[in-house]
């Protein structure tokens, strides 16, 4: 089945809900970056929340998610835009840690305390930036955290991902509900009643449900207003390469050819690897020469 998200509203609008089956984009993360049990829950998490962020955008709008943690895996990026491509990474993919009690990946601990960024380029001269400390590291808890103080709109975050014994991602996915004005104490506390009361989202789409599914079993009165497929997808590019290569000096490309016979440069994102020959730097000499 196809990674997508859907985009509702419930409760007469005063209720905006999105929910996610990122089952693809997780595993290909995984694939890419070699990933551990734990980073591949965690960047998978994370990637999830991107998506569903994403959809919350317009056009060529897109945003960035940093998380900055002290605990072991270090940073985790996502990039996501509103078509529902999704790229990301995380410092340490090869971090291994001891079940939590409840015995689940311990992401929480593998995120450690720090902070979340959210950064939106919304077509304007400037791009809107948001932080906060992350409260639980869990990275669901750490959403909504920043939805109720940097957006101010009160949210249920829930992302999670189900990883197989032999490492490779079986389920993932995700839901947000966001309350707006005009929903009464009784609604906000039948919607808050429902949302405690569902099992965690990878059991839920392990049984089978959709995403639609997911929010039909939170609110009466769901509707559905569109689906945006997601998927991994890079922008990096060779020619995006050549640009960074070009931005050096003429002395810096030449050192790269007589200490290391050219160069090698490795995207964060998606760890394409693109080499180029002594002979690919004098192209681009030549080419900064015109």
């Amino acid at each position: 089945m196809r990674d997508y998200v859907v985009r509702a509203t419930a409760y007469s609008g005063s209720v905006r809900a999105y929910a996610a089956r990122t089952t693809a984009l997780a595993e290909e993360l995984r694939r890419r970056h070699g990933t551990w049990p734990v980073a591949t829950a965690a960047l998978g998490r994370a990637a999830t929340a991107g998506a569903m962020m994403g959809a919350m955008l317009k056009g060529d709008e897109r945003l960035t998610i940093q998380v900055k943690g002290d605990g072991p895996l270090g940073g985790i990026v996502i990039d996501a835009d509103a078509s529902g491509r999704v790229r990301g990474y995380v410092d340490r993919p090869d971090v291994d840690l001891p079940l939590n009690a409840l015995g689940k990946l311990d992401v929480a601990a593998a995120v450690g305390k720090g902070s979340l960024y959210v950064v939106k380029d919304l077509g304007l001269r400037d791009p809107y930036r948001g932080s906060v400390p992350l409260v639980s590291g869990e990275l669901g808890e750490d959403i909504a955290y920043y939805f109720a103080v940097s957006e101010q709109v009160p949210s249920s975050v829930g992302v999670g991902v189900l990883v197989e014994p032999s490492g490779r991602v079986k389920q993932a996915g995700g839901f947000i509900i966001q309350l707006f004005p005009g929903l009464s104490e009784e609604e906000t506390a039948r919607l808050e009643q429902a949302v405690a009361g569902i099992p965690s989202v990878t059991s839920l789409l392990n049984r089978g449900l959709s995403p639609e599914e997911l929010l039909f079993g939170m609110a009466p009165d769901v509707r559905v207003l569109d689906k945006i497929p997601v998927e991994f997808r890079c922008r990096c590019s060779r020619r995006r390469i050549e640009a960074i290569l070009l931005a050096l000096s003429r002395e810096e490309r030449d050192t790269l050819c007589l200490e290391q016979g050219g160069a090698e440069v490795r995207c964060h994102f998606c760890s394409q690897v693109y080499r180029f020959s002594c002979e690919d730097l004098e192209s681009l000499n030549r080419e900064g020469e015109r």
